[in-house]
């Protein structure tokens, strides 16, 4: 293994843009011209009935998302992303029970801009669009980014919203806003807290009253990025802080735990 990230760090000359912080963006872009191929994975456990009934059953929800990076130009950034929620097959797991996960199985596109170059405005500032095509709905997304650099530390804020236009004619607005910091160890290694919180709110038809399915349910944990040139890698474990005493029941996506892995490769 340290033979192949000796061999990573070695070859070419491009260098890759990490994410410290799996939920929150920072204000970091590819320079135009260069390529990033990036892996995430979700991980949350849920609850769901057997089919034959009994007790609930604890199993592990998964969603993938294959991303594309393009630097297009000084500040912005194209994301083109190939999105997958696997359904669990077997017989502990009764079919209609299964916990719909927020991404479908689809495609995603996305820009990234930045209004100036690190350290030129008092805070970062950028903006992020997002257009979602996948098996239940068409989706917009918007993020006003924010960041704030003091010396190796770096503080990232994401306010961040979404309208989603379901085939079944359901729209929902997703109020979905981030909080991070993250501390520069050594140039390989970052380490840091990152916070994120989701409310669903439907307006057609609006519920007759809101439930812990459709949240906000808040979320915070540690998050860790080792970088090795053009690879890198970024781990956070997240725990739900709001509603401590919920017992999760069958279709709630809340987990007391989520995961998530993402792994970066400067091509």
């Amino acid at each position: 293994m340290r033979a192949v990230v000796v061999l990573v760090m070695l070859t070419g000359t491009a260098v890759a843009n990490p994410r410290a912080l799996p939920f929150t963006y920072t204000t970091d872009t590819l320079a135009p011209g260069q390529v990033e191929v990036e892996q995430y994975a979700d991980l949350v456990p849920l609850r769901a009935m057997p089919p034959a009934g009994g007790n609930l059953t604890t199993y592990l929800a998964s969603e993938f998302f294959t991303e594309l990076e393009i630097g297009l130009a000084d500040r912005l950034e194209l994301g083109l992303y190939f999105t997958l929620v696997p359904n669990p097959a077997d017989n502990t797991i009764a079919a209609n029970d299964v916990t719909e996960m927020p991404e479908g199985n689809g495609l995603k596109q996305r820009l990234r801009y930045i209004f100036a170059d690190p350290g030129e405005w008092p805070i970062d500032t950028g903006v992020y669009g997002e257009l979602t095509e996948n098996e239940r709905e068409i989706e917009l997304e918007g993020k006003i980014l924010l960041q704030r650099r003091f010396g190796k530390l770096r503080v990232a804020s994401n306010l961040w919203a979404e309208y989603e236009f379901y085939f079944t004619g359901q729209r929902d607005i997703v109020i979905n806003p981030t909080l991070g910091a993250t501390y520069e160890v050594t140039r390989s290694l970052h380490v840091g807290v990152d916070s994120w919180m989701r409310g669903e709110y439907p307006r057609n038809p609006p519920p007759a009253m809101r439930t812990f399915a459709l949240g906000p349910e808040a979320y915070v944990g540690p998050a860790v990025m080792n970088s090795f040139g053009k690879l890198w890698w970024t781990v956070g474990v997240y725990a739900r802080v709001t509603d401590a005493g919920h017992t999760l029941q069958p279709g709630e996506v809340y987990g007391p735990i989520w995961i998530r892995s993402m792994i970066g490769y400067n091509i």
